[in-house]
């Protein structure tokens, strides 16, 4: 087997929001099952008839799979390979949004990394891990706004990095993030990812503004928010996003073996030789799109190569995945300071807004105390309801003021003071092998 070809696709299936769920989905498994794909990764697919109803679609090429669970709603990943499994796992991210934010909802989804181990008669092992990143944040203003989606890429990272020591990665998903993002970043540079979309396009800087929707697609790998989506239509969108015509979001990374650098001869070598946007038509017999996103393919075509050759991608500047990366991190100086400082921002926000929920707590076990003393001397037994509605909307504010401003706000500083204290590790171990080299020079 010469290549592999790999879709990655948000489906938009969450049950009683998504418009048009039943037609889409059944949809999307019609096309999934004409095409020839052999790792499928699906976002966004939360009812678990609507993933049977896609693996009975699949079932003839691609024979296993895996639904993922997670939270208090499921994950909405689900992951098919032509391939067959051999292990499977699911990592929560230690922050995915405030249980407050009840309308982003990503707090009660548990936002997570899940990944399946298949085995290639190839490549032997391969891990591909499927995720969907916190959407709050956007890509406007301080970095703080996008402190969760950080700690998201920070920990799909580390477990990249883990994985690459033993097997072949495939991470895909739809990332939330644009390519010059600092999430992005953290994940090329420190988890050594190559991105199948600059591979296999040439890499050349983002104009200011694209030609047309068309382009935007086939050159720039848009697949959401695109003026050609049904869904778009009628959506407040940036004037950035506008401007170019949608943003990319949905990515498939790839990386090698380091167990596989020592290994003496040829060893296989995956290099993305074509990748596009796909699933961007109707429903058929319908007016509107497949999802809210459109899908992302890529071939990542195997070849041999003897142990010590070498390949430098000069347009992009990075060294191309046609030979395994080194374990050390590459994570620019300027990206870990500028991911400390957000960090490190939304930490001090974090503190204030706990204090300041607990504050509103303490108030409310005041104001209980007052009406249960008040309630003695009531002139009028008409006033009872009123006094008992008012008690009940205290108590709950009370209450979720207690779990938000202690529950989730200690939750929060800890998860961001465990990240930040692994990054300044990181930073002090580059600065110590800096002077390393200054010394020995």
């Amino acid at each position: 087997m010469s290549s592999v070809r790999v879709l990655s696709f948000n489906c938009w299936g969450l049950k009683y929001v998504a418009k048009n769920r039943k037609e889409r989905i059944r949809a999307i498994a019609e096309e999934l099952a004409a095409s020839s794909y052999d790792i499928i990764g699906l976002q966004e697919l939360w009812v678990y008839a609507d993933y049977e109803h896609v693996r009975a679609k699949l079932s003839d090429k691609l024979r296993f799979s895996k639904f993922f669970r997670s939270g208090a709603v499921g994950a909405g990943l689900a992951l098919f390979s032509r391939f067959p499994i051999l292990t499977t796992s699911i990592h929560p991210y230690s922050l995915s949004g405030a249980p407050l934010d009840v309308a982003g909802g990503d707090w009660f989804a548990a936002k997570s990394a899940a990944s399946i181990v298949i085995y290639h008669p190839v490549l032997g092992e391969v891990e591909v891990f499927n995720t969907h990143m916190y959407a709050r944040g956007g890509e406007e203003g301080p970095e703080e706004h996008r402190a969760h989606r950080l700690v998201h890429a920070w920990e799909l990272a580390k477990l990249i990095r883990r994985s690459a020591q033993l097997r072949y990665v495939i991470a895909l998903g739809d990332f939330n993030s644009v390519p010059t993002s600092l999430p992005m970043t953290i994940l090329r540079e420190h988890a050594c990812l190559t991105d199948a979309w600059v591979q296999s396009h040439d890499s050349l800087p983002r104009p200011a503004s694209v030609l047309s929707p068309q382009q935007a697609l086939s050159d720039y790998g848009v697949t959401a928010d695109s003026p050609l989506n049904f869904y778009s239509a009628g959506k407040p969108l940036s004037i950035a996003t506008r401007k170019q015509h949608g943003k990319r979001l949905d990515y498939i990374f790839f990386r090698h073996s380091l167990k596989r650098q020592s290994n003496k001869g040829a060893q296989s070598i995956l290099t993305a030789t074509e990748s596009k946007v796909v699933l961007t038509g109707n429903v058929p017999g319908y007016n509107f799109s497949l999802s809210d996103h459109f899908g992302v393919e890529a071939t990542l075509t195997i070849s041999q190569m003897e142990v010590g050759d070498t390949f430098h991608d000069v347009e992009s500047g990075l060294l191309n995945s046609m030979i395994p990366p080194s374990s050390e991190s590459c994570l620019s100086s300027a990206a870990l300071g500028t991911t400390l400082q957000a960090l490190v921002a939304r930490y001090r926000t974090s503190r204030s807004q706990s204090h300041f929920q607990l504050i509103i707590f303490v108030a409310c076990v005041c104001i209980l105390l007052a009406v249960i003393v008040s309630s003695v001397w009531l002139p009028r037994a008409w006033i009872n309801p009123i006094f008992l509605f008012f008690t009940v909307f205290v108590s709950w504010l009370g209450t979720t003021m207690l779990y938000s401003g202690f529950i989730f706000g200690h939750w929060e500083v800890n998860a961001l003071t465990n990240v930040i204290e692994e990054l300044e590790f990181l930073r002090q171990r580059g600065l110590g092998a800096s002077s390393a080299v200054l010394d020995s020079t």
